[in-house]
């Protein structure tokens, strides 16, 4: 026997043993045994197999509640044109959105257009008559298109809906005052006042008709 084959015979019986070694000492990877997610959210599953994770990804926002969002970040802003954008998207994706509505009809107030205003105020209307809110301001922008029956009937039907909302009484003796009514204006500030004694405008009005 060669050197070279003695070394050769050596480094086997050394590979057979260490084989044999590891083969019985139980030591060696067991499927579904030795792995361990490092993190809550880790996969095990491919992308193919959905059912082999820990947990599932969050739901993405609904891109309603996005543009939702956003106006409401443009009006803080002031910004109402982007606001508008972003409500007229909304309301393609869901017509009947009240939320949707309600905001758009926010925005086309502080722009001035009036026209919109009612039309979105009359739509949220159809949805819920007993909306006080869209009352009271459908009766604002009615106010403001020289409309005054109308809004008169809309502040009355805002408080008769919810008695107890400072700002019904406020809005509708504004627009008492504006027209030359101020009596019942000054009976509807004082009601105001009373339910919300900190609303301030209200006080302002109250001494500037009872000089």
């Amino acid at each position: 026997m060669t050197l070279m084959q003695l070394v050769l015979l050596v480094v086997a019986g050394v590979i057979f043993y260490l084989f044999f070694r590891q083969l019985f000492s139980g030591n060696y990877p067991r499927r579904g045994v030795d792995f361990e997610a490092k993190l809550p959210d880790e996969r095990i599953g491919e992308i193919n197999r959905p059912d082999k994770t820990f947990s599932r990804p969050k739901e993405p926002i609904g891109r309603v509640e996005e543009l939702l969002r956003i106006a409401d970040d443009s009006l803080e802003k002031g910004d109402n044109l982007e606001a508008k954008k972003a409500l007229q998207s909304a309301l393609i994706l869901d017509p009947e959105n009240p939320e949707v509505l309600r905001r758009l009809g926010v925005a086309y107030m502080r722009m001035n257009d009036y026209v919109d205003a009612k039309e979105t105020y009359e739509h949220l209307l159809r949805i819920d008559p007993n909306d006080d809110l869209a009352h009271s301001s459908l009766a604002n922008a009615l106010h403001k298109l020289g409309e005054e029956e109308e809004a008169l009937r809309h502040h009355e039907e805002a408080i008769r809906l919810d008695p107890d909302y400072a700002p019904h009484y406020y809005n509708y003796a504004n627009t008492l005052y504006d027209l030359g009514r101020k009596e019942e204006a000054l009976l509807n500030y004082r009601k105001a006042l009373e339910l919300d004694p900190e609303l301030e405008d209200a006080t302002k009005m109250i001494r500037e008709l009872e000089r």
